[in-house]
């Protein structure tokens, strides 16, 4: 959203609420002031406002007042933009997959909400409110008493009863804030209103905005609190830090990458745990760090040499992106695993969590790492049903849990959550909660809703593709090739494949068309692989040709059996198939 024909000017006073005086190049000038709240902390003598010039002649004032400078932050007043931003935020595609209608202005029982949206195949009403009152980075709404807003509130309970989907939704009219919540000091029965709609199903939405002088639209999420928040929770138990770092101490399991916790072990470990259980790690890691026991191996491996040492452990990238990072290390820092959050969040494939994990197993460093078992302690402890797939629930639980993470044991208090979510709080099927050393102050055992919670939004469905998978041998060898170099399963080896499931005789009519002749063959059944994507469904041929040589496709390789197993990384997809390589 833009405005034109913005000046600059300085704020002198505001004499009743629906307009100020603005000092305009050295002339007093009586501005229009659309946001008729309080906006005190904002409208100081002397502060830098931005205008817009009317283009109504009839209008008794000439300007409208749109935005204030507060510090180094931008701060949008124009009390009618946020529904205009919503909706225009909509129509981009946002929140919703298939809109069909946008109406503004609707009138449900004895209120008028500002959007009805059809999408999706339901009826949707979203009550706009423009946030302006800030203080520390934090958010909060109204900054003057609003019955009317408590109303709507009440009222959007009443549609979801009746079959609506609802939203508060909460225009953040600036940048660079920490939360979002009710407003309990200037008008406590709409937080405890917007409290019990929340419970009821209406859903609660904040956004701050990009704001400048003379534009504004909607950017990112921001986590909105309740009074009795996670926050409060947590951090009411002081002892919380205590009885996790003792119970871990007590209870740890013992891994191999709890041994000499240095950076570079912890890293590889890490990466190699996103995605894969904890069992099947343990082979790969000591391998690994057998062939590669430092930054600089890594850093100097040949691809095919790392790929073969990743092979199974699927997610290939995250092998492509540590080299990459150990090669930023060895120019970077010398060769040295850097030893500040800052820097090891900028390696290459480090997001927050093994940013933290490294911070505090390596280093000790009170830094937090909130993995998946984490966010499920945390929003079972606090009976949470906020979606922990969003990037803002997690950003919060993070800051949430940095400032009690105790100096003297940041290793322990973040691997005892870790563990506490692996063994004892489980993802499927019932928690032991009687193993729990903080059941007696988990909100979830005592409202018997463990199994509902954390509230995870699914994913999109992942493509279904068949594919026909061919074992070309004459005797001696079988044929492989080597994958793009970028994609999917970039640059690993497999057995020739095409796209289509093939009938016997359509597998005989391929193996000729590339200049194959078929001896024998066998069908070697259906095998299925699934990524994080797609699902391949595959079929298998076993084809004895009298000379692969003679084949007119290109990139085959022809290589005896036991080179898959001891040179050639080819990939867990085809695992079903491998077992085939060496039968003739």
């Amino acid at each position: 959203m833009h405005y034109v024909n913005i000046r600059k000017g300085s704020f002198i006073e505001r004499p009743n609420r629906f307009i100020a005086y603005i000092d305009i190049e050295g002339k007093k000038e009586t501005v229009h002031v659309k946001n008729t709240g309080r906006c005190a902390e904002l409208l100081v003598p002397g502060a830098p406002v931005y205008v817009q010039e009317t283009d109504n002649p009839a209008r008794k004032t000439r300007w409208d007042l749109i935005a204030v400078e507060k510090g180094k932050r931008m701060v949008n007043m124009d009390s009618q933009i946020p529904n205009k931003l919503v909706a225009e935020w909509l129509r981009e595609g946002n929140l919703f997959e298939e809109i069909t209608r946008i109406r503004p202005e609707y009138t449900y029982g004895s209120s008028r909400f500002d959007l009805y949206v059809e999408a999706d195949g339901k009826k949707i009403f979203i009550e706009v409110k423009g946030v302006t009152l800030e203080e520390d980075g934090v958010v909060r709404f109204p900054d003057a008493p609003s019955e009317r807003a408590v109303k709507h509130v009440e009222e959007l309970k009443t549609a979801v009863r009746e079959g609506y989907e609802a939203y508060v939704f909460f225009v953040v009219q600036m940048k660079g804030v920490r939360y979002f919540t009710p407003n309990m000091d200037t008008h406590p029965a709409f937080g405890e209103a917007l409290f019990r709609a929340s419970k009821a199903g209406v859903h609660i939405l904040a956004y701050d905005c990009e704001t400048g002088k003379d534009y504004i639209h909607i950017e990112d999420e921001v986590p909105v609190a309740f009074a009795d928040t996670m926050e409060d929770k947590i951090g009411e138990e002081t002892y919380l830090a205590e009885t996790v770092v003792e119970w871990y101490r007590a209870n740890k399991r013992e891994l191999p990458w709890r041994k000499e916790p240095d950076a570079y072990r912890v890293w590889v470990s890490e990466i190699m745990l996103q995605q894969t259980r904890v069992e099947a790690v343990k082979s790969y890691y000591e391998r690994f760090l057998r062939e590669l026991p430092t930054v600089k191996d890594l850093a100097e491996a040949e691809e095919d040499k790392l790929l073969k040492l990743w092979e199974g452990l699927g997610y290939y990238n995250r092998a492509r992106n540590m080299q990459k990072a150990a090669r930023q290390i060895m120019i970077d820092c010398h060769g040295v695993f850097p030893d500040t959050y800052e820097e090891i969040l900028s390696l290459k494939g480090i997001g927050n969590y093994t940013a933290g994990a490294i911070s505090a197993f390596a280093y000790g460093l009170p830094k937090p790492a909130v993995d998946g078992n984490v966010l499920r302690v945390i929003s079972r402890l606090t009976g949470s049903r906020e979606d922990i797939a969003k990037q803002s629930v997690r950003k919060r639980v993070e800051d949430m849990l940095e400032p009690i993470i105790p100096k003297d044991a940041a290793s322990d208090f973040n691997q005892g959550l870790i563990e506490l979510g692996a063994i004892v709080c489980v993802p499927n099927g019932e928690p032991k909660c009687g193993e729990c050393p903080l059941s007696c102050f988990c909100e979830a055992r005592r409202q018997g809703t463990a199994s509902e919670i954390p509230v995870k939004s699914r994913g999109k469905a992942r493509r279904i593709e068949e594919r026909t998978v061919f074992l070309f041998k004459d005797g001696k060898k079988l044929a492989i090739r080597k994958r793009p170099p970028k994609g999917l399963l970039a640059s690993l080896y497999e057995f020739p494949n095409v796209q289509g499931s093939m009938s016997m005789e359509e597998a005989v009519a391929y193996s000729k068309g590339i200049g194959l002749m078929p001896v024998r063959m066998k069908a070697l059944g259906n095998a299925k692989h699934i990524f994080s994507h797609i699902e391949w469904h595959m079929t298998g041929y076993e084809i004895i040709v009298d000379e692969l040589e003679r084949t007119n496709e290109k990139g085959f390789l022809f290589i005896r059996a036991e080179e898959i197993g001891e040179e050639y990384p080819v990939p867990s997809a085809f695992e079903y198939y491998k077992r085939y390589a060496g039968t003739i």
